[in-house]
């Protein structure tokens, strides 16, 4: 049974819909991703370089609360100014779930 002009043009609706909506998504993770960098490129007294993330990973993820787009941001900071370090943070959804620098953890009593 063919398709009428109508069923086509939603379809085509719908798709240029989804793709806006991903795209709004897509900028707003990234602008968390590049806040939470900077803070804790701050917390740990590091420069956080290019100001910027760059998404190395996107997947998709069941939760309780129903399926969540999965990015892995990466990032480079340098210490005092000297080479250059990987970071990466995860965004499950606009969640932070995990964020590393690779340093050791700051000790309370230094």
């Amino acid at each position: 049974m063919p398709r009428s002009p109508v069923t086509d043009q939603l379809l085509a609706l719908l798709l240029v819909f989804l793709l806006g909506w991903f795209w709004l998504d897509a900028s707003r993770a990234r602008e968390m991703a590049v806040g939470l960098a900077q803070r804790a490129c701050q917390e740990r007294d590091v420069q956080l370089l290019d100001q910027a993330v760059a998404l190395h990973r996107l997947g998709l993820r069941w939760r309780p609360q129903g399926l969540r787009i999965r990015r892995v941001y990466r990032f480079e900071f340098s210490e005092e100014g000297i080479g250059r370090r990987t970071g990466y943070l995860v965004l499950l959804g606009l969640h932070l779930v995990d964020l590393s620098l690779g340093l050791p953890k700051a000790s309370d009593d230094a």
